[in-house]
């Protein structure tokens, strides 16, 4: 771990700027929580809607204190389990979070990163930092340094290297308001592993009064197009199109879900590099394993 990169990005946050740093989902666009112009090029630089909320990123569950309204039960029991990691957690916002960062909304996403450098970039930050996807909205997220150097180029202060991302999708995002728990966004973890954790049943919801990150119909898609068809209709689809002129690639990822969540984003700017105009893809068995590749599919085949 590169400690004068570190001290260097917790400078530069301290001071207003805006950093890329490495988590184990995807790299993050991070700016002090509390720094309003901060946040606000955060926004700019990503061309982000600004009632499309951030997820705030905290060093454990005890740092979360104010930035949520409560560490309810359901949230301890939610950290103790997955924390650091993979989830994000929308709980009632609480005093320290800005309304800035919420998309207007009265309710926080918190995160808390297993990856050790954002880890250490945090603890010696020492509060919160809000920290969406280090790319131009809407697009394919990034998943090494140099993904986000070739999407933000000089808009970023400072990126830190921290090497391949190791999950290679976005955290789970899990609603807590509600009656019901219910997952808004696929990931890592599933709706069982919430469920058993909780002991109680967690749903999966697409819309809702809560509006939470990377959630729209078309997102995570890259410059080509996105086909989705069933395997049997895969190599014709492909050939067609290559036929009518179309530059075609066919998305290979591997059968492991885990490895296929991993590759996937990486894969997908391979293809936009290699000049391709279309992507022909299939979407995965639907297990929950599946889960996020499936919805990150879907999401970048959406209509534009």
């Amino acid at each position: 771990m590169n400690r004068d990169a570190i001290a260097r990005a917790v400078d530069v946050l301290r001071g207003g700027g805006v950093v890329a740093i490495p988590t184990e989902t995807v790299y993050g666009l991070a700016a002090d929580v509390a720094n309003p112009d901060a946040i606000a090029r955060v926004y700019a630089i990503k061309g982000r809607p600004a009632d499309h909320p951030l997820i705030v990123h905290v060093a454990g569950l005890d740092a979360a204190t104010g930035y949520a309204a409560e560490l309810t039960p359901a949230l301890r029991a939610l950290a103790q389990r997955f924390w650091p990691g993979p989830l994000t957690a929308i709980v009632a916002r609480g005093p320290r979070t800005p309304h800035a960062v919420t998309g207007g909304q009265e309710t926080v996403a918190l995160r808390v990163p297993a990856h050790p450098v954002a880890r250490a970039i945090l603890s010696a930050f020492g509060s919160a930092l809000a920290a969406p996807s280090a790319n131009r909205f809407g697009g394919v997220s990034p998943t090494t340094a140099e993904h986000v150097r070739a999407d933000l180029g000089d808009a970023v202060d400072v990126v830190v290297d921290g090497g391949p991302c190791e999950v290679g999708v976005e955290s789970t995002i899990v609603d807590l308001t509600g009656a019901v728990p219910a997952v808004l966004r696929a990931g890592a973890i599933t709706a069982s592993e919430l469920s058993d954790a909780l002991g109680t049943a967690v749903v999966t919801r697409v819309g809702g009064d809560v509006r939470a990150p990377g959630t729209l119909p078309s997102h995570y898609a890259p410059r080509a197009r996105v086909v989705l068809v069933e395997p049997s209709a895969r190599d014709a689809e492909a050939a067609r199109r290559a036929a009518a002129g179309e530059r075609v690639a066919l998305l290979d990822l591997p059968d492991d879900a885990a490895a296929a969540a991993r590759s996937l984003y990486a894969t997908l700017r391979a293809l936009d590099a290699e000049g391709c105009e279309t992507i022909v893809a299939t979407l995965p068995p639907a297990t929950e394993a599946n889960a996020a590749v499936r919805d990150r599919l879907t999401r970048a085949a959406a209509p534009r």
